[in-house]
């Protein structure tokens, strides 16, 4: 079940949920989200460091779903109305890149929540651009502890 009341698209709050700054920021939306459950949104803008000759490409399309993983965590902090703790890839297997999307397109990340023991996160990401799916991946991620 969507704990949102409506899709999130002001891109200063939705960077505020996540530890990257700018230049480094690969998700402007949060679309849904609930206990196990997030799905985030990218508009590729020719700006973005991972977008060369109107194509962005795959070390990009990885970040945008690692930091999805990052955004349901500082969402779930900002709804406790705590910080939210540093995470890190801890371990990125079984990616496919079936397509890379390009400049001005709008990427729609579903990250689903397999495990979540003490800090460390195993999930299950697709990305999907113009209705097809272009990228898939399992990641663990690991909370720094604070």
């Amino acid at each position: 079940m969507n704990l949102l009341d409506k899709k999130i698209t002001d891109k200063s709050f939705v960077q505020n949920l996540i530890p990257q700054k700018a230049p480094f920021i690969m998700v402007d939306k949060l679309l849904f989200f609930s206990e196990n459950k997030v799905v985030s949104g990218l508009t590729i803008s020719k700006e973005n460091i991972f977008s060369s000759d109107n194509i962005f490409a795959a070390p990009g399309l990885i970040e945008h779903m690692a930091q999805t993983v990052a955004l349901h965590t500082g969402y779930r902090y900002f709804l406790m109305n705590k910080p939210a703790p540093t995470g890190y890839i801890g371990a990125i297997k079984k990616v496919e890149i079936i397509e890379l999307p390009l400049v001005s397109q709008e990427l729609t990340t579903s990250v689903i929540i397999l495990h979540d023991i003490m800090g460390v996160t195993l999930v299950q990401i697709e990305t999907t651009c113009s209705g097809k799916i272009i990228a898939t991946s399992e990641m663990k991620t690991v909370l720094a502890h604070t």
